[in-house]
């Protein structure tokens, strides 16, 4: 609870880095995923490019047995990813959403 508290004032302190909401729904992903989901779903509401997001939320949908919202995030991660030319990034979650289609067939 102590690093929640933490990255909770960093939050408070500097909210429009997209890193702070970031590290705290990867924190609350351990003890509270309806708040983990929340701060994602602003991330991408909010910072659309801040593309670290993708693959956890998408995950975590996936794990609250909402498929079509993950879907939804990985392919739109993806287009981003395209868009900001992040090559890396496009890699990464095309791999994780074929393997996770894979895995649906």
């Amino acid at each position: 609870m102590d690093r929640i508290r933490q990255l909770e004032e960093f939050l408070k302190e500097d909210p429009n880095d997209p890193f702070n909401s970031y590290a705290l729904a990867l924190e609350y992903l351990k003890t509270d995923t309806d708040k983990s989901r929340r701060l994602f779903e602003n991330l991408i509401k909010d910072q659309p490019n801040y593309l670290p997001t993708y693959y956890p939320f998408a995950h975590l949908l996936i794990e609250l047995q909402q498929p079509q919202k993950a879907e939804s995030v990985f392919k739109t991660g993806i287009e981003i990813s395209k868009k900001l030319n992040d090559l890396k990034t496009l890699k990464e979650l095309n791999s994780a959403y074929n393997d996770w289609l894979f895995e649906q067939s």
